[in-house]
């Protein structure tokens, strides 16, 4: 049945013009929600036009539709910014604020992400025809799967949590872990747990963060007492490594040689609380094709436009390529105009694919250098790859001067991978990696590079050492240890990142078995 969607499915899309596939999904939007509180008040017709959903709907963050729609009926929204009432929210903790949000998902919500599932599938038998991915079980390494009852028919919980107290019977015959782990709530007795039974699994396909991913993979092998780590001496059948939630360049090498041997393929994914938006359909950095007929509609809004009152928006029809744009979608969970916080550049217009470059917080400008996060991911993953080390996990912030002559600059704390003999790079293949990320970050951005030019206006890039282990620990500190939860990879809360450099220097100090 599967094969047969499929090869359905691969012709529609062929055939699929993005422009009239995003119209048709706004118009249905529009009219869906025409006698919701939203609708009214902005005058919601079955008629109107992109422009005149633009001229009548503002750009809203999550702040602005909290304070005006959401906060005074929360937990019930009924027919609030969308029809009926909102059973689910998915509660998203903000990676650098560390507020947690509350996003509705509605029942059209929870469909558009089973179709986005299933168009991963899809993909993936496009590229395998000869599959047998659902004869084995489909691993989720995702958060917490707890809802909490905030009223009668109404739970919250991570947006995994969700899917999973969804799932129809069919499903889950082909899902890992049971419920009985699942449910568990320490999470290094979960990947204890975890491990240990995959073991009798015979798993075919594994979905996380690749932070958690690597984190879980090391105990893996560790259970099953694997010398090499190598996935493929542990789980013969597996086909495919679905990652997304942070950038994959950094941990591209590491998966590799995780992966070496095993024919499975890494297939990139993006989606979030407000919606699944995009999936990898062809080779890794080609770009991830986004959902245009899963009731998402999608706008594009130049970054260096968005405090502006008149920003150019733009949307599939007339998107540019190279762009950075911050994403804003309307959704059939009732989000209009929303801006998401994720930054994108379109790499294709037929169909249109995206990269995902950070996030729109995530900028490191303190000294106007104008630094972005892709950026500063691609500078990690050239400088690693340089001394032939992994990275783990980092995060990177501003030093400001403290003394009259003093220069500001920026400080990367970086995580390496294990390497033979149980420690990692020598102070000299440091000292390397900090020399070749700065390079870096001057060929990448211009503004950087006139800072940088003579030691003048920045120091240049410093690197400070957390131990292995040490990136995990503090989240767990934070009490945000799990697989939905992302280390923060730029961290402009000067007292978070003075915060983290003590722990780094703390836990680097403490005995550890």
């Amino acid at each position: 049945l599967l094969r047969l969607y499929a090869r359905g499915r691969l012709r529609r899309l062929a055939q699929m013009d993005p422009g009239q596939a995003q119209r048709r999904t706004l118009s249905s939007l529009i009219r869906h929600a025409r006698g919701t509180e939203f609708g009214r008040d902005h005058g919601f017709s079955a008629d109107w036009s992109l422009d005149d959903y633009r001229s009548r709907v503002p750009l809203r963050d999550y702040d602005a539709f909290w304070e005006a729609y959401w906060r005074d009926p929360f937990p019930r929204l009924t027919d609030c910014t969308w029809p009926g009432p909102i059973p689910w929210f998915a509660a998203s903790s903000g990676t650098t604020t560390g507020t947690t949000k509350y996003i509705p998902v509605s029942r059209e919500m929870r469909r558009s992400n089973v179709r986005a599932g299933a168009e991963l599938m899809v993909h993936h038998l496009a590229n395998r025809p000869e599959s047998r991915l659902l004869g084995g079980r489909v691993f989720m390494l995702g958060g917490s799967t707890g809802l909490v009852r905030q009223a009668p028919g109404v739970s919250s919980g991570d947006l995994s949590g969700i899917a999973a107290a969804e799932m129809p019977g069919w499903a889950r015959l082909r899902y890992f872990p049971p419920r009985e782990l699942e449910s568990i709530a320490d999470w290094e007795e979960k990947i204890d747990r975890f491990a240990a039974r995959s073991l009798d699994e015979e798993i075919s396909a594994v979905a996380g963060t690749p932070s958690w991913l690597l984190i879980f993979f090391e105990r893996l092998a560790e259970v099953a007492g694997s010398g090499s780590g190598r996935v493929a001496e542990i789980w013969p059948r597996l086909e495919m490594l679905s990652h997304g939630g942070v950038a994959w360049a950094p941990y591209r090498d590491r998966f590799a040689a995780l992966l070496e041997g095993s024919g499975a393929e890494t297939r990139e994914v993006y989606p979030a609380s407000e919606g699944f938006f995009a999936i990898a359909d062809g080779g890794d950095g080609e770009g991830l094709r986004l959902l245009l007929d899963t009731g998402i509609f999608y706008e594009f809004i130049p970054l260096d436009q968005l405090d502006s009152p008149e920003p150019d928006c733009r949307w599939v029809g007339d998107a540019e390529p190279g762009v950075n744009y911050a994403l804003a979608v309307t959704t059939c969970a009732g989000l209009w105009r929303y801006l998401v916080g994720d930054t994108v550049t379109l790499v294709g217009h037929d169909p249109p694919r995206v990269l995902v470059t950070g996030r729109t917080s995530y900028m490191l400008s303190a000294f106007g250098e104008h630094v972005i996060g892709a950026e500063v991911e691609r500078a990690v993953a050239e400088a690693a790859r340089a001394i032939g080390a992994t990275v783990t996990d980092f995060s990177a912030g501003s030093l400001f001067p403290e003394e009259a002559g003093q220069r500001g600059g920026h400080l990367y704390i970086v995580e390496f991978g294990a390497e033979p003999g149980g420690s990692g790079p020598d102070a000299g293949r440091q000292a390397r990696f900090a020399e070749v990320l700065d390079a870096a970050l001057c060929r990448l951005n211009d503004d950087y590079d006139a800072h940088r030019a003579g030691g003048y206006g920045l120091d240049a890039a410093r690197v400070h050492l957390m131990p292995p282990g040490g990136f995990a620990a503090w989240m767990k500190s934070r009490g945000k240890l799990g697989g939905q939860n992302k280390v923060p990879r730029i961290v402009n809360d000067r007292d978070l990142f003075a915060a983290l450099q003590a722990f780094a220097d703390a836990y680097g100090e403490a005995p550890r078995n």
